[in-house]
C-alpha cells in the first residue's frame, strides 16, 4: 500500500459490543488495508473495551467519550482524532463489504470529494433490501434541501479536508437522527463533485424498537433541518418550494408509518401534508392503501 491514502474509519458505539466486533471484523477484513480506526466509546457498560482490544490491531483505536446522548458528538470527536486524507464513517451495528474502502478510495482519488455506494437494509427478522442512494444530479445543495436526503452515512466517505472545513456535525439537539442529512446539505454547498456507486458495498441494520416515537422524534428533526436552510429570501417560487419540501416531511413520515401498520397515524400525517400540499397524487395514493389498512378486518 505504499503511496496510498490512509483512511480513518470513525466509528460510534455504545453498548453494542457483540454487532462492534462484527463491524470491526469487516474492517479487518477489507482488500484494502492502509486505515486506521477510531472507536469512539460512549462509556459503554458492557465488553466493548474488551471486544477492541481482543482485536489487537495497532491500527484500532479506542477513546472513551460522553457524547450526552448526540451521536454527532461522537462522530465530531472522532473527526479531530482521525489522520487519513479521507474520513469514511461505519456505525457499529453495520457492516462493510471486502471490497468497500478500495473501491470508494478509487472514486475519490479520480477527483470526488465525497462518494456513497448501495447497500443493503437488513430489519430484525433478517429481511433485505438493496437500497440505492444518489445521482449526483439529485445530490446538489439545492436538491438535498428541497427534494431529501440522498446519502446514508455508514456507507459514505469524505475528503478529510473538506469535513473539517464545515466543521463536522451540528450537535444541536434538535437536529438528532438529521444531523447527517445536515452534514451532507452542508457539504454540498462547498463542493459539486459528489460521487455514487450503484453496487452495494455493506449492509444497515435496522432496529424497529419504539417505532412510532422514533418516526415522530425524526419528524421533528427534519422539519427543524429544513427550518435552518430554508433560504431567508421570501419571493413566491421559493415560498411554493419550501411548503413542497414540508409537506414531503409528513408524506414520509405517513409512509414509515403505514410501513409497520400504524394506519391511523399515517392518516394523520397525510392529512397534515395535505393540508400544505394538496396537490400531490401519490399522497392521495398512499392515504387509500392507508384507509384499506386501516379498514381491513382484524385476523384472528
Amino acid at each position: 500500500m505504499n503511496g496510498s491514502p490512509l483512511i480513518s474509519i470513525v466509528i460510534p458505539t455504545y453498548n453494542h459490543a457483540p454487532m462492534l466486533q462484527r463491524a470491526l471484523a469487516t474492517v479487518i477484513e477489507q482488500t484494502y488495508q492502509n486505515w486506521n480506526a477510531i472507536v469512539v466509546n460512549n462509556f459503554s457498560t458492557d465488553n466493548t473495551l474488551d471486544v477492541v482490544a481482543k482485536f489487537n490491531d495497532p491500527r484500532i483505536q479506542c477513546v472513551n467519550f460522553r457524547n450526552n446522548g448526540v451521536i454527532g458528538a461522537s462522530r465530531n470527536e472522532g473527526i479531530t482524532l482521525s489522520t487519513g486524507e479521507y474520513v469514511a464513517f461505519l456505525d457499529s451495528d453495520d457492516t462493510w463489504f471486502p471490497t468497500k474502502i478500495e473501491k470508494c478510495v478509487a472514486s475519490l482519488e479520480s477527483g470526488s470529494d465525497l462518494v456513497c455506494h448501495a447497500e443493503y437494509w437488513i430489519d430484525e427478522s433478517g429481511k433485505s433490501r438493496l437500497v440505492a442512494y444518489g445521482p449526483s444530479e439529485a445530490a446538489t445543495h439545492h436538491n438535498l434541501i428541497y427534494k431529501g436526503n440522498r446519502i446514508s452515512t455508514s456507507a459514505t466517505m469524505v475528503r478529510a479536508t473538506l469535513l473539517k472545513e464545515v466543521n463536522g456535525f451540528d450537535v444541536s439537539p434538535e437536529l438528532i437522527s438529521t444531523e447527517d442529512y445536515d452534514l451532507w446539505i452542508r457539504l454540498a454547498a462547498q463542493s459539486n463533485r459528489f460521487a455514487f456507486i450503484g453496487e452495494p458495498l455493506g449492509e444497515y441494520h435496522r432496529h424497529d424498537n419504539n417505532v412510532s416515537a422514533n418516526i415522530e422524534k425524526h419528524l421533528a428533526a427534519e422539519l427543524a433541518l429544513l427550518s435552518k436552510h430554508f433560504s431567508a429570501n421570501a419571493r413566491y417560487e421559493n415560498m411554493i418550494a419550501q411548503r413542497r419540501r414540508t409537506a414531503l416531511a409528513y408524506y414520509g413520515a405517513g409512509r414509515s408509518l403505514h410501513r409497520t401498520s400504524k394506519h391511523f397515524l399515517a392518516l394523520k400525517k397525510y392529512a397534515r401534508s395535505l393540508i400544505i400540499w394538496p396537490i400531490s397524487l401519490r399522497l392521495y395514493a398512499a392515504v387509500a392503501l392507508s384507509l384499506m389498512g386501516f379498514f381491513k378486518p382484524k385476523s384472528k
